[in-house]
């Protein structure tokens, strides 16, 4: 591969920090663009990953860098992934994206958490539910965190339930919303993040990218060209005879990873022994009743059933194991379980849970399916997209010689992706229901890593996040306690507290709750007052 020389950058308008690099064209990027060698970046694959990631180059890179993205409209993409986590709203505010005109644009609704239904069985007739919610839940004392002071009221015979402290769970289960909650001075607690169209959301950012000089080709990729010594990627043949050549390539093109993988052998890590789901059907349905801020996971005889509000219909799908559950029976159930009518048939999808083995091999990175796949119950495909074009903007290479930020962008990943996984792992390992499918989840074998933190829960109630991983503690602490998994003891410095100050400090921060709450419009009220999309009642 022959690498070009350096280039000049041009003007451009500074801008804020965002992932670690300044924007394009700032002072930051005129002091890099000048040792970079690379001035030609292909994308092959559009859909979320590929217009996430031209969207967040066109925004970041040196002036001067050309960006090209390759899609094909005769490949459909998966777009199953319709529901996110607050971190969307930095990727969101880095591109300077009106939040209003973003949830318009999208028929987007907000969300405040995810609610689990059935996981831990239905006991006496009712199915468990609780929510992992975003945002805090209370505020510690001191070195003692909120919720030790809680399982001490608990061990105490207190009757106050965990999400009695988190203003998210409280405004999702009266379906409201609000951003400004008029006390700046005074943290709500409340965080958010969106459910959307992820179809629109593409859309929408090819029209962001393509107006900051993303040029897009339409075509099949029929052919890849390679260096004969380094074995880079020289560029990408499409089926009309189009060639498009480059420096650096980011492979979007979904489970096949037509780059990565076909091209590059880069390995993958077959994670269905812990994670056992291999098929989804999606299906849309009419909205039915208020929109709710929230996402929905229901446990089914075998796997889950999702159910993701938008304002012009509502997502719906089943994850579950083929060996437990034939396609048919799926989609019985999937169709069973819808709260409106139907708006299509079922569309099938089959995956194996894993990555590859390396998300950057030689002058290529890869984002989205061509990275890897775990299903959707957290809501971390796109997140996972986003946190892999930021590592790529921080270490993106000077030069040809990428060997050292491959090397550490791998290193970065597999922490991320493990960790991810092992969140989702428990989920399924701490289940309470008798099915068959579920009873081999429940026994079979976990990473050493997930039943350490397990253990040191169950010990005394303490959790500690592990550097930078994705699920920071209250969400450990909502899967765990939602699930049945229950300290045997608190940490003692909670005993610090007189009795009657514990009393006083929970009664605070519940009221302080309700009255955040209590400055809330309802959810379909706020949509309406601020980004309501024109169309918001077409099927």
């Amino acid at each position: 591969m022959h690498c070009p020389g350096p280039t000049l950058v041009g003007p451009g308008q500074a801008g804020p920090k965002v992932f670690g690099v300044m924007e394009r064209g700032s002072e930051t990027g005129d002091m890099t663009a000048a040792r970079s060698a690379i001035r030609r970046v292909v994308i092959v694959g559009g859909g979320t990953a590929g217009w996430m990631a031209a969207a967040a180059l066109a925004r970041f890179l040196p002036a001067g860098t050309s960006i090209a993205l390759v899609e094909s409209d005769a490949i459909g993409t998966v777009g199953v992934g319709e529901a996110t986590i607050p971190q969307i709203r930095l990727f969101n505010q880095g591109l300077g994206i009106d939040e209003d005109d973003f949830i318009r644009a999208t028929q987007g609704t907000f969300k405040l958490g995810i609610e689990f239904v059935g996981w831990s069985g239905a006991p006496d007739g009712v199915e468990s539910r609780y929510i992992h919610a975003f945002g805090t839940i209370g505020r510690g004392l001191g070195l003692v965190p909120f919720h030790q002071h809680w399982l001490r009221h608990r061990s105490g015979g207190g009757a106050r339930g965990l999400w009695d402290f988190s203003a998210s769970a409280l405004a999702a289960q009266h379906d409201r919303f609000a951003r400004e909650l008029g006390r700046p001075d005074l943290p709500s607690g409340v965080a958010w993040a969106f459910q959307f169209d992820a179809g629109l959301y593409a859309a929408y950012l090819r029209s962001y990218a393509e107006a900051r000089g993303v040029v897009r080709h339409e075509g099949r990729v029929v052919a890849v060209g390679q260096d004969g010594e380094r074995g880079d990627i020289t560029g990408v043949t499409l089926d009309s005879g189009t060639e498009v050549s480059g420096d650096f390539f980011v492979d979007c093109s979904g489970f096949r990873g037509l780059l990565i993988e076909q091209t590059l052998h880069a390995g993958y890590d077959d994670w269905s022994a812990l994670l056992p789901c291999d098929r989804a059907l999606a299906v849309p349905s009419a909205n039915v009743g208020a929109t709710t801020p929230y996402t929905r996971a229901t446990a089914r005889e075998t796997g889950w059933q999702w159910r993701i509000p938008l304002q012009h219909r509502t997502g719906n799908g089943l994850v579950y194991c083929s060996a437990f559950l034939d396609d048919a029976r799926a989609a019985d159930l999937l169709l069973g379980g819808l709260d409106g009518k139907p708006l299509a048939d079922p569309r099938p999808l089959s995956f194996t849970t894993g990555r590859r083995r390396s998300a950057w091999v030689k002058n290529c990175v890869a984002l989205g399916l061509a990275a890897g796949f775990m299903e959707p119950l957290e809501s971390t495909s796109i997140h996972l997209i986003q946190a892999g074009i930021a590592r790529l903007l921080q270490l993106f290479p000077q030069d040809c010689d990428s060997s050292i930020e491959a090397a550490e962008f791998n290193r970065q990943t597999t922490r991320e992706w493990r960790a991810v996984r092992d969140f989702l792992v428990l989920h399924y390992h701490a289940n309470g229901r008798d099915e068959p499918f579920w009873r081999a989840c429940r026994e079979a074998p976990i990473p050493d890593s997930l039943a350490h933190r397990i253990d040191l829960f169950r010990s005394t109630g303490r959790l500690f996040r592990e550097g930078e991983e994705l699920f920071a503690e209250p969400g450990w602490l909502q899967v765990l306690i939602g699930q049945g998994v229950t300290p045997r003891r608190y940490d003692p410095l909670a005993d610090g507290l007189p009795a009657a100050q514990l009393d006083e400090f929970l009664s605070l921060a519940r009221r302080h709750v309700e009255q955040v709450v209590g400055r809330m419009p309802t959810h379909d009220a706020f949509i309406a007052a601020h980004c309501a999309a024109s169309d918001r009642m077409a099927a």
